[in-house]
């Protein structure tokens, strides 16, 4: 490795550690409230707290409680573990510690950033270019807060900007090839088990993978290290899903309940019509707009049981086959929530913080400030969006000697991003602003990667031993 490329891979990751702190920590530190789920993974460490406010504010600190048998699978797990133990030999008497929490989020994006530019092979100015606009990504008013949440989408969101800059590595040669080869692995560990949605990483990642080829590499050479890879990841990822509820079933009727009585049946159309559509009674269009947790929900109601077989992905599936003019009236609300990018419920500060409940912190939301101007849209905005990424994406892929590395990150994303909108918009039915949260992000960051692959790679000087000797011209006399 020449110097240079030591240099400023480590001079990237100190620039985005220092911007990503003081973005965290000035002038008082923000997160991202608690909807509800966080007792899933607080409760794993011995963390939660019963009297806690929610959505209102942010709880940076959580002490000791009572430890409960949650089959919830969130690679967030592990992070909140890590940083539960740092805050504890610092001295904190927190069992978690946001705080502590926020700056270890820091730190694993800032890498993964340093990681990305370092496989981006870009000139100086280039890749202070791709650090800005990573950084636009990365540290949006609508995303970072979940770096120092008790929430799993910051897992999800660190996974990514690490398998981005692990695989980019991975079309390097040499050690880079080999420190690429980590990277993917620890990423792909954390984004693909981050929720049950990011699962749907697995086959983009393995296609991603499979494509994968340094320069020059033929054979074995060039499949031994990608096959290893995809081996670890998916042997790692088997293992992690066996040991609770990988399919979330705890949560599948709840789901399909928010589909029929939010979504479908949400009573702006044909109430009538649809509850007959999918076998229910007219009279539960009393429950229209209800969740699965109120008091008023449809399953209090003695006939429930006799129409429980309704409330289910086959029967929901039959609907939306039969109906496709709904399916894409749904699909566009979808895109309205997904282009919102803001969870509207969720606060950013403290309790002690000096901001009302729901406060929000908009110190850089640029691109989340545009995506929610053109929210009204839906899917005249959404499509043209991945129709434009997708473009440039395929572009890069198919030009072999320039940037096929970033066409293959740029389509991965953008896949694994279609994948989540369809699942949450047609199998989630409410909080569908968060839920779209794992769309938004990685189409942002499709489209900062499809702006890259602009940028011409800088080109690699041969070492000492690929250098020839002059030839010399001969003169016969």
């Amino acid at each position: 490795m020449r110097y240079r490329e030591i240099w400023l891979p480590f001079g990237v990751f100190s620039a985005a550690l220092g911007v990503l702190l003081v973005r965290f920590l000035v002038p008082r530190p923000i997160g991202m409230a608690d909807n509800g789920d966080g007792w899933r993974l607080l409760c794993q460490l011995g963390a939660r707290e019963l009297d806690r406010p929610t959505e209102y504010f942010v709880r940076f600190s959580y002490g000791p409680a009572p430890f409960c048998n949650s089959e919830y699978i969130s690679s967030q797990s592990w992070i909140d573990k890590i940083a539960s133990e740092i805050g504890q030999l610092l001295g904190s008497s927190a069992i978690l510690d946001l705080l502590v929490l926020g700056v270890l989020g820091c730190l694993l994006v800032a890498g993964g950033i340093a990681a990305i530019v370092a496989g981006l092979r870009l000139s100086v100015r280039d890749s202070v270019i791709a650090t800005v606009a990573l950084l636009l990504v990365v540290a949006d008013s609508a995303f970072f807060g979940y770096f120092a949440s008790v929430l799993s989408e910051g897992a999800a969101f660190v996974g990514m900007i690490l398998l981005a800059g692990g695989l980019l590595l991975m079309h390097r040669t040499g050690p880079w090839r080999y420190a690429g080869a980590a990277v993917t692995v620890l990423g792909a560990m954390i984004g693909i088990n981050a929720k049950s949605q990011t699962l749907l990483l697995i086959p983009v990642f393995a296609l991603a993978l499979l494509f994968v080829r340094p320069p020059g590499s033929r054979g074995l050479a060039r499949w031994a290290l990608p096959l290893a890879v995809l081996a670890v990841v998916g042997t790692g990822t088997a293992l992690v899903q066996g040991a609770g509820d990988s399919a979330n079933a705890e949560y599948r009727e709840a789901n399909m309940y928010h589909v029929v009585f939010n979504g479908i049946v949400d009573g702006k159309h044909d109430t009538t019509g649809d509850l007959a559509a999918l076998g229910l009674p007219p009279r539960f269009a009393a429950y229209v707009g209800t969740d699965w947790w109120s008091s008023n929900a449809a399953w209090h109601d003695p006939e429930y049981a006799r129409y429980r077989d309704k409330i289910s992905r086959r029967n929901v599936a039959r609907y939306y086959l039969d109906h496709p003019a709904r399916v894409v009236e749904v699909l566009h609300r979808s895109a309205q929530e997904t282009l919102t990018a803001r969870v509207p419920n969720l606060g950013s500060f403290g309790e002690h913080a000096g901001q009302p409940p729901m406060a929000k912190e908009y110190r850089i939301p640029v691109l989340s400030g545009i995506t929610g101007w053109i929210a009204p849209l839906g899917l005249f905005a959404l499509l043209p969006i991945w129709l434009l990424v997708g473009w440039a994406g395929l572009r890069a892929f198919r030009n072999r000697t320039g940037r096929r590395d970033i066409g293959i990150v740029v389509l991965m994303f953008l896949l694994f991003a279609m994948g989540q909108f369809l699942v949450s918009g047609l199998a989630e039915g409410i909080e569908n602003i968060k839920h779209q949260q794992l769309t938004i992000f990685p189409t942002l960051l499709a489209a900062a990667f499809a702006a890259l692959s602009f940028l011409p790679r800088r080109p690699d000087k041969p070492s000492a031993a690929e250098k020839r000797e002059p030839v010399t011209a001969t003169i016969s006399g």
